[in-house]
């Protein structure tokens, strides 16, 4: 009788496929990825090209700088606080006029901040204009038809 023990050979893992698929797997996701970065978003606003402009019979225009002042339908608003642009609007609208037939329209500045439009839309809905559309140039494209 054979008393001795076998030696048993304990299974290995071959960890170098296992590398290799893993190395293979991490190149396919580093060349599928995209990196963007969003502060080089380049962004170009739309050119209106309309052929005739509306005319609005009971408009109020509200023109917004470069730097952050308002007129009303040519009045210079003194401050820019949306209390004292809400209190233009309400002026330039009577209380014995009917806000549903008037128009708003805003004419902002290519480079005035976007913060100024939502103070003015902002206004508008504090003095109960609804109804507000943006004024825009027409292209070099449709003005040359």
């Amino acid at each position: 009788m054979n008393f001795r023990q076998r030696s048993r050979d304990e299974p290995e893992i071959n960890l170098i496929p296992f590398i290799d698929v893993l190395l293979v797997v991490v190149i396919f996701l580093m060349l599928s990825t995209t990196y963007s970065k969003f502060t080089e978003l380049q962004v170009n606003l739309p050119v209106a090209n309309t052929e005739v402009a509306r005319d609005y019979p009971k408009e109020i225009i509200v023109a917004v700088s470069s730097d952050g002042r308002y007129s009303i339908n040519k009045n210079v608003i003194q401050g820019r606080s949306m209390d004292a642009l809400a209190a233009a609007l309400l002026a330039a609208n009577p209380a014995g006029q009917d806000s549903k037939d008037k128009v708003l329209i805003i004419s902002a500045d290519a480079t005035a901040s976007h913060q100024s439009v939502i103070l003015v839309m902002e206004a508008a809905r504090r003095a109960g204009l609804s109804h507000i559309t943006f004024a825009t140039q027409r292209s070099a494209a449709s003005s040359k038809r």
